[in-house]
C-alpha cells in the first residue's frame, strides 16, 4: 500500500514545524531512563523531568521530539492488552513540543491547531478541545484564537484534564485536542448505558493531542501555590495520529506496521486481516518485535530480573503467538530488517546495532524453543484435568510449574487460559512465587555470608546494644565495600535470628557514608552488609555513628509482640499442641507456622482474631529479662522451634499469660500494636499450618479494603442489608446451577441427535466408518457424539471439529471393533493437531484437543480422513 503522507514526513512534519518556530530538535533519549523509579521511558518529558523540578537547566527555552516510549511494566503496562484490539502497543513514538518558561497557553493552542488544520488538513468541525474546568484562560483562548465554536470547548475536572507528576511538586491543568471519526466507528453506538462523545471511552471521540499547562506546585497539604516560571510539556501519539491522516482507522494498518507485518506474512505463509482469527497473533508480533529491537538497541538485554524479565515476557509472548501461525523455528530475527525499515532513519542506532538485535533475539528463541513445546504439553495436560474436574481455573500451583520449570511468564499462562476460556489463580501464583524467592534469599543470603565469614578474623565479636538505643558510636574491626559489609565492636543494628528479619540504616564515619541494606549474624559477630553511598571507603580503627531504621524497627516489633500474643491464642484456643513451627517478622507483616491435625474454621479463625485483640486493647506490659534456661522452663516459658539456647536466656513476658524465650525486639505494652488482622490461613506441609496477619495502619488498610470489596458485592448484588449478601449469592448460584444442568442437558440432547445424523452419513474408508462434522458444540457436546460412536459394533472413528473462539476445538473416538484394527482415537487426533499447529491427547477410544484457527475446520476434517486412510491402508501393524 502506497500512502500519500507517509509516517516518516508526519514524524519530520512535526519536528520541521516546530523547528520553524525556534524549538531546538532534541533526540529521543533511550529508552532506559535515568530515573530510577521508571523501568522504560514512557512519555516525551522524561528526559525533562529535572527541568520542571528545578534541579536542572537547558541551554534552550523550546525543545521538540519524537520520543521512543515503552509502557510494558510498572504503572504504565499496555502489554495484555496487545493484540487484542487494534490501538495498544508496548512501544510507540510520542510527538512531543516543549516551552521551558518561555511561551505559554496562547501558543501553544494556536500551534497545535495549526499543525493539524493547515500543516495536515484534519477537518476543523470534527475537532474538539478539552479544558480543565476551572481553566477560564484556556476556555476562552480557544474560540478566539482557533475559531471553534464555543459548544466544541468542553469543561472536565481533574480526572481528565488534570497533570501531575507525583504526589507533590510540578503540576497543572491540561487541554486536549479529540477527533470525531465519523458515525459507524462505535460498535457499541445506541446500546444501553453506553454515550458517544468525549471522554465517555466511545472509539469514534479519541484524543490525539494533549497540551499541558505546567503553572501550580503541589504541596504535602495538597495546597497549590504558582510556580516561578510556567512551562508546556505537549504529547502526541504518532501511531494514533497517522492513521488517523491515512484514513485507515488503525494503527497497525499504517505503514509504522505494514512492512513488518507483509514480512510475518512471507514468512508465516499466512494472511494478516483485521477480522481473521490470526488478527491478534499477527499484531501482538509486529508490536513485540519493535519493542525489542528498539530496548536492545538502547542496550537492555532479555533476562531474569527487573526489565530484563519485562522484555523476556514479552519475547516469549510473541513466540507463543508465533506457534498460532504455525512457526516452530526461530523468526523474530527474520522480522528486525523490515523494524529497520520502519524505525531505523529516526532512529539510526536501530540500523547501527542491527546485528546486536539480531544475535539477542536468535540466542533467546532458542533457548526458549527447547521448553515452549514441553511447557504447551503440560498446559494441554492441565486443560483436561481441569476439563474432567469441571473446574474453569487453573491452580497457582500448576501456573507455577509453568512459569518455574518451563520458563512460561505469568501473563503467556493467562493468555492461553483466556483463549481456553479459563482463569488462572493470580493471587496464589504471586504467594506460591513470593516463597519460592524468599526460599532463594535465604539461600543466597546463607552463601553471602560464608564467604564474608571466611574472611572475618577468629576471636572477633560484636556487643548488641540494640535493645535500649537506636543510635550508637562504635569502632570499625572489619569492612570490605567490594563485597559489602562492615563489622563493628557494638551495634544497634538487630541481626536477623528467632524470624525476625535484620535492621538496615546507616554506618556513617568522617569522611563516608555506609547503607545497612541488611544485618546477619554469624557466630558473635554481626555483619553490616549493604553498599558505600558516599565516601571511598570505611577505614578500619574509625569510629562511627550507626544509626537502624527507627520507622521499620517499630513496624517490626509491633509483628514480633503481635506473633507471640498469637501463639498465646493458637495454645489457648486449640490446645497445647499448638506449637510455633517457623516464623517471619517483617515490617509488613507477620506469618507465623504452628502445628495442628486440622484445618481451621472461620470460626476459629474469628476466635483467634478476638482473642489477640482483646489482649491489645488490654494495654498490658511487655517486659524482658534474662534467666537460667532450667528455671526459665519452670517458670512455663516457651522455647522457638529450631533455635538453640545458652545456659543464659532471655525471656519476653506478656501481661501475666505469655512467656518465651526470644532475643527479638518488642513493643512496650501491647496496645502499641494496633490491630491485628489475619489475612489468610492454610496447609504448608502434613500437620502444619500457616497463618499470616497484618498489625497497625497495615490492618486497618486491609480492613478499609474488604469494605470497599464488601460494598460493591453489596451493590453489584442489589442487597439491602450486608446480611442480605450471602442468601443473594447462594440463590445466584442455585440459579447458574439449574441453568447450567438444563443447558447441559438440552446440548446433550442435541449432541446426541447429530451424532446419529452424521453416523448416517458416514463414509466407508475400507471397511472402517468414518463419522465426521463441523459442529456446534461445547466440550461435553463434543464428548457426548464421540460416546456414540465408541458405542458402536462395527469398525468406526468420529472425528469432530467446533470452533471454540478464535481457535478449533477437536474430538476424536473410536470403537473396540476399529481400536481393534489399530485405529486410535488420541493417534488421530496428535496427528491432525500438529498438521494446524496445535496439540492434545488422549485414550485409544477418546481424545481431546485444538489448534488452527476455525477458517481451517475443513482441513482439519480433511487430515483425520487421510490419517485414517493411511492407517486402513497400511493394516493392523500400522496402528500399533
Amino acid at each position: 500500500m502506497t500512502f500519500t503522507r507517509p509516517a516518516r514526513e508526519i514524524r519530520q512534519g512535526f519536528i520541521d514545524f516546530f523547528a520553524a518556530r525556534g524549538h531546538e530538535f532534541v533526540p529521543s533519549s533511550s529508552v532506559l531512563p535515568e530515573d530510577p523509579t521508571l523501568l522504560f521511558a514512557n512519555a516525551g518529558m522524561n528526559q525533562f523531568k529535572d527541568v520542571f523540578l528545578g534541579t536542572g537547566r537547558r541551554p534552550y527555552k523550546r525543545a521538540a521530539n519524537s520520543q521512543k516510549c515503552i509502557r510494558a511494566g510498572g504503572k504504565h503496562n499496555d502489554l495484555e492488552d496487545v493484540g487484542w484490539d487494534t490501538y495498544h502497543q508496548t512501544f510507540f513514538e510520542m510527538l512531543g513540543n516543549w516551552s521551558f518558561g518561555d511561551y505559554y497557553k496562547k501558543e501553544a493552542i494556536e500551534w497545535a491547531w495549526e499543525l493539524l488544520t493547515k500543516e495536515w488538513g484534519l477537518p476543523r468541525d470534527r475537532l474538539y478541545a478539552t479544558v480543565f474546568r476551572e481553566d477560564e484562560e484556556a476556555a476562552s483562548l480557544w474560540p478566539r484564537v482557533t475559531g471553534i465554536p464555543a459548544e466544541r470547548v468542553l469543561r472536565f475536572g481533574e480526572k481528565d484534564n488534570f497533570w501531575e507528576m507525583a504526589e507533590t511538586g510540578p503540576c497543572g491543568p491540561c487541554s486536549e485536542i479529540h477527533i470525531d471519526l465519523g458515525e459507524g466507528k462505535c460498535p457499541r453506538a445506541g446500546k444501553s448505558g453506553h454515550v458517544c462523545g468525549v471522554n465517555t471511552g466511545c472509539p469514534r471521540y479519541i484524543e490525539l493531542w494533549n497540551l499541558v499547562f505546567i503553572q501550580y506546585n503541589r504541596a504535602a497539604d495538597r495546597k497549590l501555590s504558582d510556580l516561578p516560571a510556567r512551562h508546556v510539556d505537549t504529547g502526541m501519539g504518532l501511531e494514533r495520529v497517522t492513521s488517523v491522516i491515512q484514513g485507515v482507522g488503525s494503527n497497525y494498518s499504517t505503514d509504522l506496521f505494514t512492512p513488518i507485518l507483509a514480512a510475518l506474512e512471507g514468512i508465516s505463509g499466512k494472511r494478516y486481516s483485521e477480522k481473521d482469527a490470526v488478527a491478534v497473533a499477527f499484531r501482538a508480533i509486529a508490536d513485540h518485535v519493535r519493542t525489542l529491537a528498539v530496548a536492545i538497541a538502547d542496550g537492555a538485554l532479555p533476562g531474569p530480573g527487573g526489565r530484563g524479565y519485562v522484555l523476556r515476557r514479552i519475547l516469549r509472548r510473541a513466540v507463543r503467538f508465533g506457534r498460532e501461525l504455525g512457526m516452530h523455528e526461530p523468526f523474530l530475527v527474520r522480522l528486525v530488517p523490515a523494524v529497520v525499515e520502519v524505525l531505523g532513519a529516526a532512529f539510526p542506532e536501530i540500523s547501527a546495532r542491527m546485528e546486536v538485535v539480531s544475535r539477542t533475539l536468535q540466542a533467546e528463541e532458542n533457548a526458549f524453543e527447547k521448553t515452549i513445546d514441553r511447557g504447551l504439553d503440560r498446559f494441554q495436560i492441565v486443560l483436561a484435568g481441569l476439563k474432567e474436574k469441571g473446574k474453569r481455573e487453573i491452580p497457582a500451583e500448576e501456573a507455577f510449574a509453568l512459569y518455574d520449570r518451563d520458563g512460561f511468564p505469568i501473563d503467556l499462562t493467562e493468555l492461553m487460559a483466556r483463549q481456553e476460556g479459563l482463569s488462572v489463580d493470580r493471587p496464589g501464583f504471586e504467594r506460591v512465587l513470593e516463597e519460592s524467592r524468599e526460599r532463594s534469599r535465604k539461600n543466597v543470603g546463607k552463601v553471602a555470608l560464608l564467604s564474608i565469614a571466611e574472611r572475618i578474623r577468629p576471636g572477633r565479636a560484636t556487643r548488641f546494644t540494640g535493645y535500649k538505643e537506636n543510635v550508637g558510636e562504635a569502632m570499625v574491626l572489619e569492612a570490605d565495600t567490594e563485597m559489602g559489609y562492615v563489622v563493628l565492636d557494638q551495634t544497634p543494628f538487630y541481626a536477623e535470628s528467632g524470624g525476625q528479619i535484620g535492621d538496615t540504616g546507616t554506618i556513617q564515619g568522617a569522611d563516608f557514608v555506609f547503607r545497612v541494606e541488611d544485618t546477619q549474624k554469624h557466630g558473635d559477630v554481626w555483619v553490616h552488609m549493604g553498599r558505600l553511598e558516599a565516601g571511598e571507603t570505611v577505614p578500619v580503627g574509625s569510629r562511627v555513628e550507626a544509626a537502624f531504621d527507627y520507622t521499620r524497627r517499630e513496624r517490626i516489633c509491633k509483628n514480633h509482640t503481635a506473633t507471640h500474643v498469637l501463639h498465646w491464642a493458637l495454645r489457648d484456643w486449640l490446645g497445647p499442641e499448638a506449637t510455633q513451627q517457623g516464623s517471619l517478622v517483617a515490617p509488613d507483616r507477620l506469618r507465623f507456622d504452628f502445628a495442628t491435625p486440622r484445618a481451621l474454621s472461620t470460626e476459629d479463625l474469628d476466635e483467634i482474631e478476638r482473642r489477640v485483640n482483646e489482649k491489645v486493647v488490654g494495654d498490658l506490659y511487655v517486659g524482658d529479662y534474662e534467666t537460667e534456661l532450667a528455671k526459665a522452663k519452670a517458670e512455663g516459658a516457651m522455647a522457638l522451634f529450631g533455635e538453640k539456647y545458652g545456659s543464659v536466656v532471655r525471656v519476653v513476658r506478656i501481661g501475666d499469660f505469655s512467656r518465651e524465650l526470644c532475643g527479638g525486639t518488642h513493643v512496650f505494652h501491647t496496645g502499641e500494636i494496633g490491630p491485628i488482622r489475619i489475612v489468610s490461613e492454610g496447609p504448608v506441609q502434613a500437620g502444619v499450618r500457616r497463618i499470616v496477619a497484618f498489625t497497625a495502619m497495615d490492618a486497618v488498610r486491609q480492613s478499609l479494603r474488604e469494605r470497599r470489596l464488601l460494598d460493591a458485592a453489596q451493590s453489584a448484588l442489589k442487597a439491602g442489608q450486608l446480611e442480605d449478601v450471602p442468601g443473594r449469592v447462594e440463590a445466584l448460584q442455585a440459579r447458574v446451577k439449574e441453568l447450567e444442568q438444563s443447558l447441559a442437558r438440552l446440548e446433550s440432547k442435541a449432541a446426541s441427535a447429530r451424532a446419529k445424523d452424521a453416523l448416517g452419513a458416514a463414509e466407508d474408508l475400507g471397511g472402517v466408518r468414518f463419522v465426521s462434522g463441523i459442529v456446534e458444540a461445547g466440550p461435553q457436546g463434543l464428548r457426548v457424539m464421540g460416546d456414540r460412536v465408541k458405542g458402536e459394533a462395527v469398525p468406526a472413528v468420529g472425528f469432530f471439529v467446533a470452533a471454540d473462539g478464535e481457535k478449533l476445538k477437536f474430538l476424536a473416538a473410536a470403537s473396540p471393533a476399529a481400536i481393534a484394527r489399530g485405529l486410535k482415537a488420541g493417534d488421530i487426533l496428535r496427528e491432525v493437531a500438529k498438521k494446524l499447529g496445535g496439540g492434545g491427547g488422549g485414550r485409544p477410544d477418546l481424545a481431546e484437543g485444538g489448534g488452527g484457527d476455525p477458517s481451517r475446520a475443513e482441513e482439519a476434517l480433511s487430515a483425520a480422513r487421510q490419517a485414517i486412510q493411511a492407517k486402513v491402508e497400511a493394516g493392523p501393524a500400522g496402528g500399533r
